[in-house]
């Protein structure tokens, strides 16, 4: 069993072609917006392969295989940066990242419904499928969600998946957008698309890959030592086109940064390291990584600050009160508690004075900010009034 695509639409289009993909491009180009969504395989690689583009028109829909021989997706490109036309996704990070690693550029003006539904008040993170069901009244079947889709040829099964995920998107996008409209709600969206839009967004720097790791430790050595290993091991990575994991493990790299080897024996003493890594030229690569992050002067060693932390202790009290602050404003608001702030943002947000966090900064700050600052100044207590917390104004 297949889902069809949404009432009203043809059965989607398979393109294969150059002058087929040009065409559908020009019949959509000037339309107020286009839905789009890709089928991408990177299980067995760090690159994203994309295998297919689906993009749906007002009364059209096309499946375009990006892998067929001799395609060109210069027309796409031009569509998606197409000024006219609002490109709309759902969770569209990864998807954006497939094209801005094609061609340096965010397709514009963008539109991420999962965001826009997070504002809406359905939740941190809400699928695609719940987000259809609940709009629509459509239901989903995600059976081919983990299809090979760099096989080939397509199947009509897949194509018809394919295409249905872009069609319902569309109601998804309208409803979203018209109540979001009402609720005076859509700068609070676009200023999530401006960090969505900014190609800075997805270039991977490994320099700055160790901060994924969030290492209990505060040693500033050990932070350099673990610097220069998750570099090593991101364009290693990014070299073998393997995920990184593969290459070594992220205990084994903590480990690592812990041990800080100075030769082959010492990599090979860290458990889980591979021996034909630790003998080869990455072996030597990363121990030569780790000698120079050795020899570093204290100033340009990372501290804790570089890790979003001032090092300060939070009071497991205060997060425990802004945990429920955080809470109530979000439902008082009916806004996700994610977009807000996260575990880390409420830690510093109790640890300093007033940390640079998006809390503090823009519509956030006025939901949940101002009320947290003058939680903590001791301005206002939290009290219980039936159901709902309050907040209640301390004199003096």
């Amino acid at each position: 069993m297949h889902r069809p695509p949404e009432p009203g639409f043809p059965p989607p289009v398979l393109i294969e072609t150059t002058e087929a993909l040009a065409a559908f491009c020009d019949a959509v180009a000037g339309t107020d917006f286009v839905t789009v969504d890709t089928e991408f395989m990177r299980e067995r690689t760090y690159w994203p392969e994309l295998c297919a583009v689906q993009v749906a028109g007002p009364h059209s829909v096309a499946v375009i295989d990006a892998q067929a021989p001799g395609l060109d997706l210069a027309p796409l490109y031009a569509l998606f940066d197409d000024p006219r036309t609002t490109k709309v996704f759902h969770a569209a990070r990864q998807d954006i990242e497939i094209f801005v690693l094609r061609t340096g550029r965010v397709p514009q003006p963008l539109f991420d419904t999962q965001i826009a539904a997070m504002v809406a008040g359905f939740g941190d993170q809400v699928g695609y499928d719940a987000l259809v069901g609940a709009l629509t009244g459509a239901s989903i079947d995600k059976a081919f969600r983990f299809s090979d889709w760099s096989a080939r040829p397509l199947t009509p099964q897949q194509l018809a998946y394919a295409a249905a995920d872009v069609t319902h998107l569309r109601r998804v996008y309208e409803k979203l957008r018209a109540r979001l409209e009402r609720e005076g709600r859509l700068a609070w969206v676009a200023e999530e698309m401006a960090a969505l839009a900014d190609p800075a967004t997805y270039r991977i720097d490994p320099d700055e890959a160790w901060l994924r790791l969030k290492p209990r430790s505060g040693n500033r050595r050990f932070l350099a030592m673990l610097r220069a290993a998750a570099a090593w091991r991101e364009r290693e990575a990014q070299r073998l086109n393997i995920p990184r994991q593969r290459v070594v493990k992220d205990e084994t790299l903590l480990e690592v940064a812990a041990q800080a080897p100075r030769d082959r024996a010492g990599l090979m003493r860290a458990r889980g390291f591979p021996r034909a890594l630790a003998e080869g030229r990455s072996g030597a690569a990363l121990l030569a990584a780790l000698a120079e992050a050795q020899s570093l002067p204290e100033a340009a060693l990372p501290d804790a600050q570089a890790r979003g932390n001032s090092g300060a202790r939070a009071s497991p009290a205060l997060v425990a009160l802004l945990k429920v602050l955080l809470q109530a404003k979000c439902d008082e608001h009916d806004v996700a508690q994610k977009l807000i702030a996260s575990a880390d943002d409420l830690e510093r947000l109790a640890a300093e004075d007033e940390p640079d966090i998006p809390a503090l900064h823009g519509w956030r700050r006025a939901v949940f900010g101002e009320a947290a600052l003058a939680l903590k100044a001791g301005r206002v207590a939290l009290a219980a009034e039936g159901r709902r917390i309050k907040l209640v104004p301390l004199g003096g």
